[in-house]
């Protein structure tokens, strides 16, 4: 069983409140308010938040770990914004910037274009092919990432399209003459 839900959450530069089952946080990047079940409970002890259980039955476990990494998450993005990284592989494939909008040339008949949200930061290196983003919300980076990755996916024979920088694509054989 992970033991996730008790570990300490590190509060480093962050503005912490406990007003009953919330917790509001306020950073250089975000602020806001968790709301913990009834069930858990937290407490501030020396720049460190820890999450309690009330209770604890069974069906209540479950949900310790997962409000403990959804709160660090949140105060560890009100700090520092989360960052991934796309590689773009194919002849002529790349990226551009205006603006809210990126341009993406991915081998189609035409331009693909996407919309980034409001919180996210992109960033294209000059030959258009290394994407950087960042976000204080982890979960939008990685939808917002996902998003863009299957505009083209990377392809087992050739290994051209959009991959995350650190994942490894099978590459296939292909055909063979007799």
């Amino acid at each position: 069983m992970s033991k996730i839900g008790r570990k300490p959450i590190d509060v480093n530069n962050v503005k912490i409140e406990l007003k009953g089952p919330d917790v509001h946080y306020q950073g250089k990047n975000a602020s806001g308010i968790h709301t913990l079940p009834y069930f858990l409970e937290a407490t501030l002890e020396d720049n460190h938040l820890k999450i309690d259980l009330k209770s604890n039955p069974r069906q209540n476990k479950k949900f310790w770990g997962l409000h403990r990494a959804l709160l660090a998450n949140k105060i560890y993005g009100a700090s520092q914004n989360f960052e991934k990284k796309l590689l773009i592989k194919g002849l002529g494939f790349k990226a551009e910037l205006s603006g809210r909008n990126v341009k993406f040339a991915l081998g189609y008949s035409h331009k693909v274009e996407f919309t980034l949200p409001d919180n996210v930061l992109f960033n294209v290196d000059k030959t258009g092919q290394n994407l950087t983003l960042q976000s204080f919300d982890k979960e939008l980076l990685g939808k917002v990432c996902d998003q863009i990755r299957s505009l083209r996916p990377p392809e087992p024979y050739k290994g051209t399209g959009i991959r995350y920088e650190d994942e490894v694509i099978i590459r296939k054989a292909g055909k063979t003459k007799a």
